[in-house]
């Protein structure tokens, strides 16, 4: 064959894969270059390839019409042969899958140039039809990706559509993500499921000067809230010690508390409605063998009379900030709640109040009780202020107010245990209820049939837990000391101890 045949051949071999690949949009000028290259290499082939059978021919004319040597025409073409390689190796990148170098001695493959051409010559593009593509598993389906798209993250691979927020379970887009173990999540997501809110605004809790997440809990309710929420007049319920939400409002007292809605539940309103709850803790005294002889007066009253009544006292240590209960032994004149308020609009509004004066029959002259508190804070109150009755009657005088603040804690935390633990069916009506326990209301409703629910349950566990931890010396140092000396020798080998020596047993 001549070098003609060769150079059709040659052409035909190298468009076909750019007839297919990205290649084929190369610029007319790449083009040409390579054509010109193939027709420089077609001369430099026959050239050496006749050069013994034609010596005396053209050798002289094709020297001076080039105006150049044997040499610099070989180093002239070795150049045009590295640039070709180069465009050819730069247009690879845009080759289809399946064709690209082969650089191998594949035999399979007929090579179209033989020794009539330059034996150094490789095609640039040569169908690669065994190339094996590495197989990659998506870390999220498990499947293979096959030719798609993927992505690379945390040593493995993933589909678009798999890689997902481990949190709302849609797929991650976004430059940056947050990385917690091996779950990936969306910033957003993940600063939900971290960053604190408060439960008061419903913001996130906001970082101090410091950069650092600062935030006031609540010991029992766990109730996270931000700092600034103490002092911007935030309403907080005056049983149960939350901070109102801005997204339910609390009910206002008229003597400016506010109460919450599931202490509302069970508050006690009025006097009335107070009586039966005081009768089943007179009861609950006499079942541990300490009856009290005479009827002392109980009676719900406003924060303001409550506080005018503990002025007038001339003895007692009492509960600060606020105390809630008071067991009189001085005669006064107590302003009361006869009738209960009705609800409207997050107020009480509508109560009757009449002024009652309290003679002294005995040492004790009456029991008032902060009125509008819930069931079972109510009756721990009651329980406390009776064991107070109930020493004055007996003769107990002159005790240090460790010793009886902290027995008389002792007592409430017992009767809010057996309210909290007992079961409702199995407890009997009390004993010395009068008419009074027929006219039952919704505030002792867990005197009805179905017993105390979890939310009042609740409440109980709170008001034991504010006992027990209370940081005052005389009502929380007293209680732990007294209910230490109760649990190892009883309650009444630890009162008798009390009559004859004034302190604890030890």
């Amino acid at each position: 064959m001549d070098s003609s045949s060769y150079g059709v051949s040659h052409v035909s071999h190298i468009s076909n894969p750019c007839i297919f690949g990205a290649g084929s949009s190369s610029s007319p000028g790449k083009k040409w270059n390579l054509m010109k290259w193939v027709s420089k290499l077609f001369k430099s082939g026959s050239n050496g390839g006749t050069s013994g059978a034609r010596t005396n021919h053209h050798p002289p004319q094709f020297q001076e019409d080039e105006n150049m040597d044997d040499r610099s025409r070989a180093s002239r073409d070795k150049e045009e042969l590295d640039r070709a390689l180069s465009v050819s190796l730069a247009d690879d990148t845009n080759r289809p899958y399946g064709y690209g170098w082969s650089m191998d001695n594949n035999s399979d493959f007929p090579r179209p140039f033989h020794s009539g051409l330059n034996p150094s010559f490789i095609p640039p593009y040569e169908p690669s039809y065994q190339v094996r593509r590495p197989q990659r598993i998506c870390g999220g389906c498990n499947s293979d990706i096959g030719l798609g798209n993927y992505l690379g993250c945390m040593g493995t691979f993933f589909h678009p559509d798999c890689f997902c927020c481990d949190s709302c379970r849609y797929p991650i887009t976004e430059h940056e993500f947050s990385l917690s173990g091996t779950k990936p999540y969306h910033k957003i997501c993940f600063k939900e499921l971290t960053h604190p809110k408060c439960e008061v605004c419903h913001h996130f809790i906001p970082t101090n000067d410091a950069g650092l997440i600062e935030y006031r809990c609540h010991p029992f309710w766990n109730q996270k809230y931000c700092p600034s929420h103490e002092h911007d007049r935030t309403a907080r319920c005056c049983s149960c010690e939350r901070l109102e939400s801005w997204e339910v409002r609390y009910y206002t007292l008229d003597d400016g508390r506010s109460l919450c809605l599931e202490c509302m539940e069970t508050a006690i309103t009025d006097t009335g409605d107070c009586q039966p709850l005081y009768h089943a803790i007179r009861d609950y005294y006499e079942g541990m063998y300490m009856k009290l002889e005479q009827q002392i007066p109980m009676l719900l009253v406003q924060r303001e009379a409550l506080n005018d009544a503990i002025v007038g006292e001339k003895h007692g240590y009492h509960h600060m900030p606020e105390t809630r209960g008071l067991c009189l032994s001085e005669e006064q004149t107590v302003t009361s709640v006869l009738k209960r308020p009705r609800l409207g609009a997050h107020r009480l509004v509508g109560m009757r109040t009449q002024p009652q004066k309290l003679t002294r029959k005995c040492e004790v002259t009456a029991i008032l009780v902060l009125y509008g508190l819930p069931r079972l804070l109510t009756g721990a109150i009651l329980a406390h202020e009776l064991m107070h009755g109930w020493l004055r009657l007996k003769g107990y005088r002159n005790l240090n107010p460790e010793v009886e603040e902290g027995i008389c804690q002792v007592l409430s935390y017992m009767w809010l245990e057996s309210e909290v633990l007992s079961d409702p069916s199995s407890r009997s009506m009390p004993s010395t209820s009068t008419a009074t326990s027929s006219s039952s209301s919704s505030s002792s409703s867990s005197n009805k049939k179905g017993g105390k629910s979890n939310v009042e349950k609740k409440l109980g566990e709170f008001f034991k837990h504010q006992i027990a931890h209370d940081a005052s010396p005389a009502y929380g140092g007293g209680f732990r000391a007294a209910n230490a000396a109760v649990c190892k020798y009883g309650l009444r080998r630890t009162l008798d101890h009390i009559r004859f020596t004034g302190t604890f047993p030890l």
